[in-house]
C-alpha cells in the first residue's frame, strides 16, 4: 500500500498548507482523501473567514496532482470526504466514477443548506455523485479505517492508514490541524471549530488511538512546519 501527500493550495498569511491524500491499495484501488478548493479559485482567489487568502496554482488543482502520479479522475475508485469545507470538498463533482464516503451526520447537515457548506454545494451536491453514508468508525478496506471525529464540524472524519514499511499513519485532518494541538484539554479551539467539547473529545480520541495503535506518524491538516518535513507526491510512504 502507498500513501501520497498532495499539495492542493496554501492559505496566507503564513503559508498554511491545504493537503489532500491518495492511497493506492495492494489490490490496485485508488482512494482519494479530500479534493481541495474549487478550480475557479486559481483565477479568482477568495478571502476566507479570519482574513485568510487562498493561493492556488494550476499545478495545485487536484486533477493535476493525481496526473503527476499517473492517474486520471476516472481511475479514482473511492473519495473519502472528511467534511464539506471549501478547502476539502471543492472538486467532488470531478469524480463521478467514484464512490464518495461521508459521515451521515455531516451529509444530512449540509443538505439542510447550512451556510458554512452552501457556497460550494454545486461541487459536493452534484446529481451525478454516488455517496455512501457512514455512521461512526468503520473499516473502509483492509488497512484503511475511518475515524469519526466530530467537533470541528458535526460528522468530521479522520483516516487511519496501515502501511507495511512506514507503520500506521493517522491523517488527523481538521480534528487536530496542528501539532501544537495534541493536548485535548489545553489546545486552542479555532473560530471555525463548531463545538468546543466535541473538538476536545475528538482530539482525545485520536491521541488515545495513536497510543493504542502505536501510530508511527500523525499528519496534521494544516501544519506548515510539519508539512515542510514530509514526503510529497510523486514521492510516497509505503
Amino acid at each position: 500500500m502507498k500513501l501520497y501527500l498532495l499539495s492542493l493550495a496554501v492559505m496566507q498569511p503564513n503559508e498554511i498548507p491545504v493537503p489532500g491524500y491518495l492511497v493506492q491499495t495492494d489490490d490496485g484501488a485508488n482512494i482519494l482523501i479530500d479534493t481541495g478548493f474549487p478550480h475557479s479559485y486559481i483565477e479568482n482567489p477568495v478571502e476566507l473567514p479570519g482574513g485568510l487568502q487562498v493561493e492556488m496554482r494550476t499545478q495545485d488543482y487536484v486533477v493535476n496532482r493525481i496526473n503527476s502520479i499517473g492517474l486520471q479522475p476516472k481511475d479514482i475508485d473511492i473519495v473519502i470526504c472528511t467534511h464539506f469545507d471549501p478547502d476539502h470538498a471543492g472538486n467532488h463533482d470531478i469524480f463521478t466514477n467514484a464512490e464518495l464516503i461521508v459521515q451521515r451526520e455531516h451529509y444530512e447537515l449540509a443538505l439542510t443548506g447550512h451556510p458554512r457548506f452552501a457556497g460550494i454545494s454545486e461541487h459536493w451536491n452534484h446529481p451525478a455523485l454516488n455517496y455512501r453514508l457512514i455512521d461512526g468508525d468503520a473499516e473502509l478496506v483492509p488497512g484503511v479505517e475511518l475515524i469519526e471525529t466530530s467537533g470541528h464540524v458535526p460528522g468530521h472524519q479522520s483516516v487511519l492508514v496501515r502501511l507495511s514499511e512506514t507503520g500506521t499513519v493517522l491523517l488527523a485532518i481538521d480534528a487536530i490541524p496542528h501539532s501544537s494541538m495534541l493536548n485535548p484539554e489545553m489546545r486552542w479551539i479555532m473560530p471555525l471549530d463548531m463545538d468546543e467539547a466535541g473538538t476536545r473529545a475528538g482530539t482525545r480520541k485520536l491521541v488515545e488511538l495513536a497510543k493504542r495503535e502505536n501510530v508511527a506518524l500523525i499528519i496534521h491538516g494544516h501544519d506548515r512546519e510539519q508539512w515542510a518535513t514530509l514526503k510529497q507526491a510523486p514521492q510516497f510512504y509505503s
